[in-house]
């Protein structure tokens, strides 16, 4: 069995992100099954998390979980996201980033990974500024 790829794609546009002074976000399918974020911040489904190491703390990606602590409203919490629960990851400043194509909300982290013939989107410059206009093109 292989590694899946996503966890690298997204530590990868993180890292670039942070290392280029920009806001690494992520876009996180909330109906996935095992997806612990604060509810009041859900719209539409999804919610969008600032990653950036000044925003988080306890940062761990593995192959099938993204975990770490952040605040809202103030208050700690720590959040537990199914790696295949995450559809884009990308810059706020830019656009740039990569999304991923829509894995079923009943296979745990990495199993669609592994199965779909879907390529992950590379954004480009000429990409939308804002996480509402990110379209996943299978």
């Amino acid at each position: 069995m292989m590694t899946p790829i996503k966890p690298y794609l997204i530590r990868a546009v993180r890292d670039w992100a942070v290392d280029s002074s920009l806001t690494p976000l992520i876009v996180v399918d909330t109906t996935f099954r095992g997806v612990n974020v604060p509810a009041d911040f859900i719209e539409n489904g999804r919610i969008l998390l600032n990653v950036h190491t000044r925003a988080v703390q306890n940062f761990v990606i593995e192959d099938e979980w993204l975990l770490f602590a952040t605040r809202f409203g103030g208050k700690r919490r720590t959040l537990e996201i199914p790696v295949a629960a995450i559809r884009a990851i990308y810059a706020r400043e830019n656009g740039q980033g990569v999304t991923f194509p829509k894995e079923s909300a009943g296979q745990p982290g990495g199993a669609a990974d592994e199965t779909s013939s879907a390529e992950p989107e590379v954004a480009t410059e000429e990409s939308p500024k804002k996480p509402s206009h990110l379209r996943l093109i299978k």
